[in-house]
Order: structure tokens, then sequence, then C-alpha cells
């Protein structure tokens, strides 16, 4: 490798807004935010802590219209 061409490679802190804090290395240099990460993800947190963000009702018009038959699917 050749010397002098390569960026530094140093800890960066990942803060999310759920306040999870991740350190990782990076060529970045700086902290920065995210907004959603692994701690607070729905994907990664199961069906039973799922946290849903809705704004406009969607996920409730969903249910109301497909309720029954997910409910039937799954048993």
């Amino acid at each position: 490798m050749k010397r002098g061409i390569h960026p530094n490679y140093n800890v960066t802190r990942i803060t999310c807004a759920c306040g999870n804090v991740i350190e990782v290395r990076s060529t970045k240099g700086s902290d920065f935010s995210i907004e959603i990460c692994s701690a607070c993800h729905p994907f990664y947190k199961g069906a039973e802590e799922e946290k849903l963000i809705d704004k406009f009702g969607k996920v409730e018009k969903f249910k109301k219209k497909y309720g029954d038959f997910i409910q039937n699917k799954n048993k």
C-alpha cells in the first residue's frame, strides 16, 4: 500500500433518535445522527413491540379492510 493516500479510519459515534449510541470505525471523520436504528426499527423488535408511525390513519384503514383476512390466515 502506498503511504499518505489513504483516508484516516477513526472511531465515529452514530446517535439514533431513540437515544441509542453506536460506535463504529469510519472514514467520514465526524459523529452523526440517524432517524432509526436496529434498536427501534419494527422489523428487528418484532410484532409484539412494534411502534407504528401513522400520520394519516393508513394503518387503521388497512387493518379495517384486511383485518379478518389476516387473523384467519394466522390460525
